[in-house]
């Protein structure tokens, strides 16, 4: 495509030979592939640049490709507001394989990145909550996109200081319109689709605030 507004840029990793990954991997140029989207709420981008200033991003693993785009968007609509605000961004990865790396250094962002590797090998040695305590960041609101061990830590860490934390939740979605009930996540409030306290993350999510799932119990 030579219109970039029609482009989209997928972001996976190959888990196994008999995968939709491993599809995808085999696509070639001038091939067809039917997608249905956007599914889902993502992160309320206005709400964000409305109401705080100093958000700190954080992305494990797979949960770092949408980060970039948050920041991008985060950046932009703070340059247009006037605030001041900016974002802190925070990638966890397992070692020094640091994917996507440059494309946060080039994304034009007025706020900070930090690394972590579970080895040691880049930035901090640890997760990303070991570098908001080592580098003493601190922000008005968290926002993280990454495995269920990390979201859980970020939302009793966000708990303990008082500070809203919304997180993008992964799971295993078959139909991803919210029919097969694949998807849910227990809540605080009764779902009027499946009349318990349920949400369906492929569409009432995969974006929450942290106060309104139960994701602290494993």
């Amino acid at each position: 495509m030579t219109d970039t507004a029609a482009e989209i840029r997928l972001v996976y990793r190959v888990t196994g030979p008999d995968t939709g990954t491993a599809d995808i991997s085999g696509l070639r140029a001038g091939d067809d592939v039917e997608l249905i989207g956007v599914l889902g709420n993502g992160y309320d981008v206005p709400y964000i640049a409305a109401h705080y200033v100093r958000p700190v991003l954080m992305g494990g693993g797979i949960g770092i490709p949408p980060m970039l785009e948050l920041a991008r968007e985060l950046t932009s609509a703070y340059a247009g507001s006037g605030s001041g605000g900016s974002p802190t961004v925070i990638l966890g990865y397992r070692d020094d394989e640091t994917f996507l790396r440059k494309d946060f250094e080039s994304a034009a962002m007025q706020g900070s990145l930090f690394l972590a590797t579970e080895d040691g090998s880049v930035g901090t040695r640890g997760n990303v909550l070991d570098v908001m305590r080592e580098q003493d960041v601190s922000c008005d609101v968290m926002l993280a996109c990454g495995p269920m061990p990390m979201l859980r830590a970020i939302a009793a860490y966000a708990e303990e200081r008082g500070v809203p934390a919304f997180v993008s939740l992964e799971e295993r979605m078959a139909c991803g319109v919210g029919a097969c009930l694949g998807c849910v996540v227990r809540t605080g409030e009764t779902d009027p689709h499946s009349h318990v306290k349920n949400a369906r993350i492929c569409t009432e999510g995969p974006v929450f605030r942290t106060t309104d799932v139960e994701i602290l119990k494993a």
